[in-house]
């Protein structure tokens, strides 16, 4: 198995075996060669000479490890699996200031790190608009951090922590102006031509993208990265996918890094790489992929079937193929254009007991998928949406999918017509129950 060749520049003051070094670094087979550097107390260096089983994960495990072996992680720890920080993080941050992009910049979005404390903090201090995601998109992309009048510095640093987020931010929405000037995010690994490596949950390319969709960063946004100098490493390009995010400037203890980097940025949202299950903790990106789609973009999603969601999707699916994912107890409703017409109504299931109809009204505002009208059935844990026509309803239908109120996960499908010959008085569009499920009528 060919394995790929690390070497470890040291600074001098450090007197534990090179070998001892990589060994707690969990690669003590590599082939090594020791050299001295100015100043790094360790940089390790995957040369992309041979790939063969190399991938981001090796990559992120190498960098933890050693991270933890030479107590250069700073609180929380164990590092694994986050964002690295790392003693002298404060330091590194604080050279942003020498970066004309940063002295140009009002609005500044930077990730929610604790190695961006600093950051966070500078650009408070600096009187520029700060701009955090919210912790795994929950609620939404933005959160703008708005300090109190006349804040203190003590005050300015707990704004600047997770805590501040919490206490001093207000959302902001799709439909806001905003035009980030910089972008700040942290990483696991990087690499001087500006190759990115995040801790694999792909949040922070995620949000780039999203900022593309919405129009707030473009291919000249530039991007900063901070680390601490042993997670600058020679990442092999093979590992750069389209979806990547790359940086620009590379901030840590010892040095500033312009990359010179000319790999293309994220485009836009890749939908293809999404899957129904992220799709379903993201509200905002669903709302996006609504945009996107009445944009007449392809967003069929990477576990969906394209019959369901395809190119052209702007037109509704044949009523059977809507049929085989209805709920069996899904009440049939009343459209006046025969058993084979499609639907304007869209049915709403499992909805969380207790739930209000004004919490699924917010959350379908939330979306930009507003019915007409709205009929309620919250006892039968169910709703039913009736919108201006087919077409509008099979666009909510596809916004809606992995839509959570609660810990619940709704079932959203088109309402099955009702037979022509079984309408009564003129339609008036409403659902009628399903006399087989013994539902009681509206």
């Amino acid at each position: 198995m060919c394995v790929p060749r690390v070497t470890c520049r040291r600074h001098r003051v450090g007197r534990l075996p090179l070998r001892q070094q990589l060994g707690k670094a969990g690669v003590e087979n590599s082939p090594v060669s020791e050299m001295t550097s100015w100043g790094v107390p360790c940089l390790l260096v995957l040369t992309a000479g041979c790939v063969t089983g190399v991938s981001k994960q090796d990559v992120r495990q190498q960098i933890w490890d050693y991270m933890e072996s030479q107590n250069l992680a700073d609180f929380p720890r164990p590092v694994h699996h986050r964002i690295p920080n790392f003693k002298g993080s404060y330091l590194a941050g604080q050279s942003i200031r020498e970066l004309e992009v940063f002295a140009r910049a009002q609005e500044v979005k930077v990730d929610p790190d604790k190695p961006l404390e600093g950051v966070r903090l500078l650009v408070l201090q600096s009187k520029k608009t700060l701009l955090v995601p919210t912790p795994r998109l929950r609620t939404g992309l933005f959160n703008k951090i708005t300090p109190p009048p006349g804040a203190t510095k003590d005050l300015l640093r707990t704004c600047a922590t997770s805590q501040g987020v919490r206490s001093y931010s207000t959302p902001v929405g799709l439909d806001s102006r905003v035009l980030v000037d910089l972008v700040v995010v942290g990483s696991v690994a990087v690499s001087e031509k500006g190759w990115r490596i995040g801790k694999g949950e792909g949040y922070a390319d995620l949000e780039y993208a999203m900022m593309v969709s919405m129009g707030a960063v473009s291919q000249k946004t530039p991007v900063v990265t901070i680390v601490h100098d042993c997670q600058v490493v020679d990442i092999p390009e093979a590992l750069l996918e389209d979806h990547d995010l790359t940086v620009d400037y590379i901030l840590t203890p010892t040095r500033v890094i312009a990359t010179g980097c000319e790999h293309p940025k994220p485009t836009g949202i890749i939908w293809s790489k999404i899957s129904c299950e992220v799709m379903g903790k993201i509200p905002i990106l669903r709302s996006l992929r609504c945009r996107e789609r009445q944009a007449g973009r392809d967003v069929t999603l990477q576990d969906e079937p394209r019959h369901l969601l395809g190119t052209s999707s702007q037109q509704p699916p044949p009523l059977s193929t809507v049929r085989r994912h209805q709920d069996p107890h899904q009440p049939e409703s009343c459209s006046g254009q025969g058993e084979d017409g499609p639907s304007n109504t869209v049915f709403i299931g499992n909805l969380p007991r207790g739930t209000r109809v004004s919490e699924l009204k917010r959350a379908l505002r939330d979306l930009g998928t507003v019915p007409q009208r709205l009929t309620w059935q919250g006892p039968q844990r169910r709703a039913f949406l009736h919108y201006e026509g087919p077409t509008s309803a099979q666009q909510a239908v596809s916004c809606l999918q992995g839509l959570r109120l609660g810990a619940a996960t709704l079932k959203v499908a088109l309402a099955r017509p009702q037979r022509a010959g079984d309408v009564t008085g003129g339609c008036a569009e409403e659902p009628r129950p399903d006399r087989r499920s013994a539902v009681s009528d509206l």
